[in-house]
């Protein structure tokens, strides 16, 4: 691992970098890694605890690999805020599984509401999910996955 050891397991963090925002998000599994990622990505645009989980979205998509699933998930969900104005507050990724070398598959939901400027204070607008210093891991019996926003 890069820069610094996984302190807990679960959650997220973020770390520092010098233009954009890089956070570090943890679990059991590879499925709790995608929900906190989603979380931090979100948290760094309002305030989540505001956020209400009036409407599901489900997301089903695939990538080549991990880091790339991992992508996909985050963008999926950027498109949501991007196209419907939705925010998000509750994640919950129900399987991430490696059906050959080069596919990854995902189903995952997010539960929000539109954004309200009102309600939802308004912090960093997120421009797209980088590949920069993108990294996934396990490290003792932990996941741990690392992401760039570009802001």
């Amino acid at each position: 691992m890069r820069n610094s050891e996984v302190r807990h397991c679960g959650g997220f963090r973020f770390l520092e970098h010098m233009s954009d925002v890089y956070f570090e998000a943890t679990g059991n599994s590879i499925e709790e890694v995608f929900e906190w990622a989603a979380k931090a990505m979100f948290e760094t645009m309002t305030d989540t605890s505001k956020v209400k989980p009036l409407k599901e979205v489900i997301i089903e998509d695939e990538g080549i690999d991990l880091m790339n699933a991992l992508y996909r998930w985050l963008e999926d969900l950027l498109i949501e805020y991007s196209a419907n104005n939705m925010v998000f507050s509750k994640f919950k990724v129900e399987y991430v599984r490696q059906i050959s070398n080069d596919r990854v598959v995902f189903k995952g939901r997010a539960w929000g509401e539109e954004f309200n400027p009102e309600i939802h204070e308004p912090r960093v607008e997120v421009k797209a999910v980088t590949y920069s210093l993108m990294e996934i891991g396990k490290k003792n019996n932990c996941w741990y996955a690392r992401v760039v926003l570009d802001i």
